[in-house]
């Protein structure tokens, strides 16, 4: 312990700033993120990130987001179903697809995650659904419903010094009545229905679930197994989605926050707001 205290002394604070307003892109500059769509129109006669996508996070835009002047095909990205694969943008011929640094894309409703850079809904003002007693602190119970463990590897970083959750009052508890927070990884699947249910039912109001990753919101790669599920969407009311496969520890404390009304949601009406 004198050891490490000794070069936890001479090498200074190791904690990120973030996500106070000077510091940043809380160190995810490197990060590669989700794909983004631009503006530009496919061919017609293209589909080659749609066959490329293994999830089905890729498809044709809605018939009210129009085609383009010169007649030309559009497309719909779902980041609750995309896993950041990369796939997409190494076939696009035309360069439609990029790759980004797009992390911080939780979102309080489902349909927000489908991004549609030529969709014409306005952005809506978020509504305030927490009490003013959780604005500065949240215990979360976390509930492992059929991970692969990629998830549960990124919420442990969020305990190291340099993210250091406690410093923004969210915590962990092991027991769900004493949770205000049901976090919830996995596919659901089908033996975990049960327990994840027990867990909600034993928390006390108010209560609320934000479900990771892109197998817990809408079943990813393992969708339709015999075993496996699609999320937690059906089985408990989910109040905040987080994309990624996994997020990033950075994406996860921004979707806390969000939670708590101390960030903005930055993906809403179809689109990304900067």
């Amino acid at each position: 312990m004198a050891l490490w205290t000794f070069f936890g002394l001479a090498r200074g604070e190791a904690t990120s700033d973030w996500p106070k307003p000077h510091a940043g892109s809380a160190e995810q500059d490197a990060v590669i993120g989700l794909p983004r769509i631009s503006s530009k129109d496919c061919a017609p006669d293209c589909a080659a990130c749609i066959a490329a996508c293994p999830t089905e996070a890729l498809r044709r835009s809605d018939p009210e987001a129009g085609q383009g002047e010169s007649g030309n095909a559009r497309i719909a990205l779902d980041y609750g179903r995309c896993i950041g694969c990369q796939r997409c943008v190494d076939v696009c011929p035309a360069g439609i697809l990029s790759a980004s640094h797009e992390w911080a894309l939780g979102t309080r409703r489902r349909e927000d995650l489908v991004f549609d850079p030529h969709a014409r809904h306005a952005a809506e003002r978020l509504q305030q659904t927490m009490a003013r007693v959780f604005k500065h602190s949240l215990h979360i119970r976390h509930v492992d419903a059929g991970s692969c463990n990629g998830c549960e590897s990124e919420l442990q970083a969020l305990l190291n010094p340099f993210y250091n959750l406690h410093r923004l009052g969210i915590f962990f508890t092991a027991s769900p009545r004493a949770a205000d927070l049901l976090l919830v990884t996995g596919t659901v699947t089908a033996p975990m229905q049960d327990a994840l249910l027990a867990a909600w039912e034993a928390m006390p109001e108010p209560k609320w679930v934000m479900t990771m990753g892109a197998c817990e919101i809408s079943g990813a790669m393992a969708r339709e197994g015999y075993a496996s599920g699609a999320g937690a969407h059906g089985v408990v009311p989910v109040d905040v989605y987080l994309p990624g496969c996994p997020p990033t520890p950075a994406a996860i404390m921004q979707a806390l926050l969000l939670l708590l009304e101390r960030a903005p949601q930055r993906l809403h009406g179809r689109r990304i707001h900067e």
